[in-house]
Formats: C-alpha cells, sequence, structure tokens
C-alpha cells in the first residue's frame, strides 16, 4: 500500500502550456468539432432571419392591416426558419458530443503510450490510484472544453459583433449601444474565470486525491485490517469525501457569479434598447433622420437578446474552460503532456543489437536511489558474450539496481553499452527482445499459470508451454491443482514466492535472448530446488550471456565469473568455474 506523493494543491507552473496543449488538442476532435463550432454560425444567420420575418408580419398586420390570408406564405416560412433552428441546435449538440469522444480517445490512447514509455523507476513514487483517475477523471473533465466551450467560444466572438454591425444601418443608436455593451460581458467574464480555474484545480485536485486515497486503502484493506486501523481509514476517506463536496460547492458558487454577471449587463443592454425604442415612439428621442418604424424598432427589440445569447451560452459553460485547463495543468503535473513526450522519444536514436551472446560493458556507472543516497558509484565491468556471471552480496547492497540499470529500468550515470552498441541508442523493442530481466517479485496477473507463462510469447502453444513449464520445474506444484489451467489471483494470490519465481522463469524459457539478467531467481527455494533450478537456467544460458544477482553462494560458484558489490564498487572475487563448464570450454562449446 503507497502514500499519494503527489500534491498538486498549489497552482501548477504548467497551466500557460496546458493551455496551450489544449488548444492544440482541437485537431482531435476532427470534423465533428468544425461542424460543432460552424453550426452556432450558421444559426445566427437563420436567428437574423427569424427576427426580420417576425417584426414584418406583426408590421403587415398592425401597421399595414393586411390581412391573415396574405401573410399565409410568410408564417409558413417563419415556421420553417424555427424548425431549421431546432434541427441546427441538434446537429450542433450532436457533433460537439462526438467530436469530444474523438478528442478524449486520442488524449488518453496518447497518455497511455506515454506512460508505456515510462521506467518502472518513474511509477515507484507515484500513486496508482492518482494515475488511474489522472487517465479517467482528468480526461474526463475535459469532456465540455470540446463539446461546449469551443463552439461557445467561436459564437461568442463573432456574432455579437456581427448582429451589432449588421444592426447599424437599420438604428445606428441600437447597433452602437450593442457595439460597446457586448465586450463588456467577456472583459467581466474574465475576472470572475481566473476565480473559477483556481477553484476548479482545488476541486480536481481534492478528487483527484480521493480517488488515490480510495484506489490504495482498497488495495490495502487486508492489511489494514489486520492490524486494527480499517476505522481510522474509513475516517480518513470520509473527511477527503467532504472535502471534495465543499471544493464542488465553491466552484458552483463561482459558476453562479460568473452567470449573474453576464445576466446583468445583458439586462442592462436588452433594457437600454427597450428605453430607446419606447422612447423614441413617445417622441422623447429623436436621434434619426427619419420616424422609427414599427417593423424597425421591433426588429431591434427582438434582436437583443440574441445579441446577448451567444454570450450567455458561453458564461454558461465558461467553467467547462476552467475545469478543463486545470485538469490538463494536472495532468501535465503527473503524467506529462502527451505531445512532449512524444518529440522525445522521435528525438531517441534507434539501433538493433547482434544476434548471438550480447557482450555488456560497464564504465564509470553511478546510480543513485531516491532516499538511499549513492547505492553505486564508478562501477566498471566488462563481460564477454556467452559468460555467466555472479553479482554477491546481502540484500539492499545495489545488486537489483545494478541489473535495472543494465536493463535501461533505472537512471544511471556514465556509459552501458550491449553486443557494442551504448545502452540509450538500442531500440526499446530490440532491447526488450534480445536481453529479459526477471526481477526478484515477478509480476504474476489473475489468471491460469499457462496464461501467465504466455505473457512472454502469446503466440506459443501448449506444447511449448508445457515444455516451459517443466524446464522450470512449475509442474511440480501444479498438478497438484489443475496442471497448467490451475488459477492464479492477481499479484500471484494462490501460490507461494519460490513457485511464482518458476512460473516466471518459464516465461524466460520461452524467450530466445542474447543477454539474461536474473535478480535472486532461487529466493524461497529449498537447496533440492535450488540446484535443480539453477541447472536449468545454465542449460538455457548456453551460448548467451547471463548475470545472476544473487546471495546464494552455492549459486554465485556455479557461474564463471563473481563480483561482489560493497560500499557502492563492484570488486572480483577469485574463482574457478565448475567442472562441467570447464569441461565444456575444452570441447569447444560455447559457455
Amino acid at each position: 500500500m503507497s502514500t499519494i506523493e503527489h500534491n498538486p494543491s498549489q497552482p501548477s507552473p504548467l497551466a500557460g502550456e496546458a493551455g496551450a496543449w489544449l488548444r492544440a488538442q482541437q485537431r482531435a476532435g476532427g470534423a465533428w468539432l468544425r461542424i460543432a463550432i460552424a453550426v452556432p454560425l450558421v444559426a445566427g444567420a437563420f436567428t437574423v432571419a427569424q427576427a426580420y420575418v417576425l417584426s414584418l408580419l406583426i408590421d403587415r398586420a398592425l401597421a399595414a392591416h393586411m390581412p391573415r390570408a396574405g401573410q399565409a406564405g410568410l408564417a409558413a416560412l417563419l415556421v420553417a426558419i424555427i424548425a431549421a433552428r431546432a434541427l441546427l441546435a441538434y446537429v450542433g449538440e450532436r457533433a460537439g458530443a462526438r467530436a469530444s469522444e474523438d478528442a478524449k480517445q486520442a488524449i488518453r490512447g496518447a497518455l497511455q503510450a506515454s506512460l508505456v514509455r515510462r521506467s518502472p523507476e518513474w511509477f515507484r513514487d507515484k500513486s496508482s490510484g492518482v494515475i488511474a483517475a489522472q487517465l479517467v477523471d482528468s480526461v474526463e473533465a475535459l469532456d465540455g472544453y470540446f463539446a461546449r466551450f469551443m463552439p461557445a467560444m467561436i459564437a461568442a466572438a463573432i456574432l455579437p459583433l456581427a448582429f451589432a454591425i449588421g444592426l447599424m444601418p437599420i438604428d445606428l443608436v441600437v447597433g452602437t449601444l450593442f457595439f460597446v455593451t457586448a465586450p463588456l460581458i467577456p472583459a467581466f467574464m474574465a475576472l470572475v474565470g481566473w476565480g473559477a480555474e483556481a477553484a476548479s484545480r482545488r476541486h480536481l485536485t481534492a478528487f483527484t486525491r480521493l480517488s488515490g486515497l480510495f484506489a490504495d486503502r482498497l488495495r490495502g484493506i487486508v492489511v489494514l485490517k489486520l492490524f486494527g486501523r480499517a476505522e481510522d481509514e474509513v475516517a480518513r476517506v470520509r473527511a477527503a469525501s467532504d472535502d471534495v463536496a465543499a471544493r464542488t460547492l465553491g466552484v458552483l458558487r463561482i459558476a453562479f457569479l460568473s452567470s449573474a454577471v453576464l445576466e446583468f449587463f445583458a439586462a442592462i443592454g436588452v433594457a437600454g434598447v427597450a428605453l430607446y425604442v419606447g422612447l423614441s415612439y413617445l417622441g422623447y428621442i429623436d436621434l434619426r433622420g427619419a420616424p422609427l418604424t414599427l417593423q424597425a424598432g421591433l426588429f431591434c427589440l427582438l434582436m437583443a437578446p440574441d445579441v446577448y445569447m451567444p454570450l450567455r451560452t458561453l458564461a454558461a459553460h465558461y467553467h467547462d474552460r476552467a475545469a478543463a485547463k486545470a485538469a490538463a495543468a494536472d495532468i501535465a503535473s503527473v503524467i506529462g503532456l502527451p505531445a512532449a513526450e512524444a518529440e522525445d522519444t522521435n528525438a531517441t536514436p534507434s539501433r538493433a543489437l547482434p544476434a548471438g551472446p550480447l557482450a555488456v560493458t560497464l564504465s564509470g556507472v553511478g546510480v543513485d536511489a531516491p532516499g538511499r543516497g549513492v547505492v553505486l558509484r564508478d562501477v566498471a565491468l566488462d563481460i564477454p558474450p556467452g559468460t555467466s556471471v555472479a553479482l554477491l552480496g546481502p540484500s539492499g547492497i545495489g545488486k537489483s539496481t545494478l541489473v535495472e540499470a543494465i536493463a535501461r529500468l533505472r537512471v544511471a550515470e556514465g556509459a552501458i553499452a550491449i553486443g557494442g552498441v551504448p545502452l540509450s541508442e538500442i531500440g526499446e523493442s530490440d532491447l526488450r527482445k534480445d536481453v529479459v530481466l526477471i526481477p526478484q517479485r515477478p509480476r504474476l496477473f489473475h489468471g491460469s499459470i499457462a496464461d501467465n507463462i504466455r505473457l512472454a510469447r502469446p503466440e506459443a502453444d501448449d506444447a511449448a508451454v508445457k515444455a516451459a513449464a517443466r524446464a522450470a520445474l512449475v509442474m511440480d506444484f501444479a498438478d497438484r491443482g489443475e496442471g497448467l489451467a490451475t488459477p492464479v489471483g492477481e499479484r500471484g494470490r494462490g501460490i507461494s514466492g519460490g513457485e511464482a519465481h518458476r512460473v516466471a522463469l518459464a516465461r524466460l524459457f520461452l524467450t530466445d535472448p542474447g543477454l539474461v539478467l536474473l535478480d535472486e531467481p532461487t529466493a524461497h527455494l529449498d537447496a533440492a530446488t535450488e540446484e535443480r533450478i539453477v541447472e536449468a537456467i545454465l542449460a538455457f544460458a548456453e551460448g548467451r550471456t547471463l548475470i545472476v544477482a544473487t546471495h546464494s553462494q552455492a549459486v554465485a560458484r556455479r557461474m564463471d565469473r563473481i563480483y561482489r558489490i560493497a560500499g557502492g564498487r563492484l570488486l572480483p572475487v577469485p574463482h574457478r568455474p565448475s567442472a562441467a563448464r570447464e569441461k565444456l570450454r575444452e570441447q569447444g562449446e560455447p559457455t
């Protein structure tokens, strides 16, 4: 069970970068996002047509006293315009939802690819619950940005000013009033938006921490129960839930405030137009060269609410932008923005490894571990191809660290080369195909024993899986159950640690690497089983390079060379290879 190390409650220094990244993700929405943006603009033209037709109908009925039969065509046109606006609204909503789903799917795929490229060292100080919350909740928080905010923002930027300019030929005063008041609303909304973004960031932080807290406590519920800490952790989860609820209400308060600001200025604008039109009809104001007709006045009054409608829509969805920007900044601070990761990957050179056993060369290698300081320093090692090497030392001395550094699973200083190729230049797929590491705590997944073995080579047939299982002595315990169909729980539940190691070794026997790295391969095994496992490993390692990190003297004596790690340095141990391996050398066979 892990604790949450990440605390993004402070304002992220990546907020600006996150905003730019969000804008760059618009292309992930594709054609659907372009449709969603275009629909409100087209609907704006229908809005003008509706106001014009309706004002003309009323003018003809009241001023010109035209009979209803003579206006049937105009009334039918009005109904058609209203129906078209309703259809456009439906199309825009559907297109926005589709664009949002496409964008979220693309972003989640990029984030997952970014995580796959991360080394296990990066994951060590990360909470799995927090990372899961990033992939699910933080990406989901981007939904409103693509589905609603982007179309509303474009419409609010274009339509009010277009309406204002279009009304100026009809009435200059009304057009000017709209032209002046419309930009004031976004300006004051921006002021409120700063508070909304900060509140959204705090809310998302609380929600992310709650997700991580819940996931970690759920994973460790058995341990908590055994040590009598279950009730205390329930209280912590309840307190975190209350914090999320309080922050949610804070976001809602700011959202209501932004709507109130917009409604205030929109009401002033509409009331100003109504007052001007009314006083003009009464003769108290005469700012026109010609009398204000009934149609012109009605058209201005009908357009007044629609001038501010795009701004109202933007205000209703403005918190979507704040939430999305906060979510993007949070993703940047925890996982990193996918675009940057992709650029880094493309910049890395890629070289293939030679066939056959691989030489290993280390020069001036040093490793620092978080919380432990310097683990290894100035390590030099030259292993010819086909050689077996043992790394001796007690637990915690740095054996696993060195093996992981060779496998490029831990950041190290100095130079490491495999097969004559610098480690940093080896392509990821080539490295994982030609260099196989069996860690000290191999990961087993929920499924059968055969499923876990076949993980090394999914296309392997049943005969190959069974042969690998026999070589790793898996059948010794599998036959006590359902054979290779025996179920295994997540993280190897249901079998012992030594049995889990044998399943991992069976995976090794399904591969064909040039370099084999083993970390405590005989841990948790009795002496007799250890001897049989070492024989199987040495048989598989013929024609390959083998490095074994172990604290077992018996295992080390079976290798060609022995090195002891002490004080962060690698020291050779005088050693004569086993008689069996000497005999192979005399026969000229590869060792």
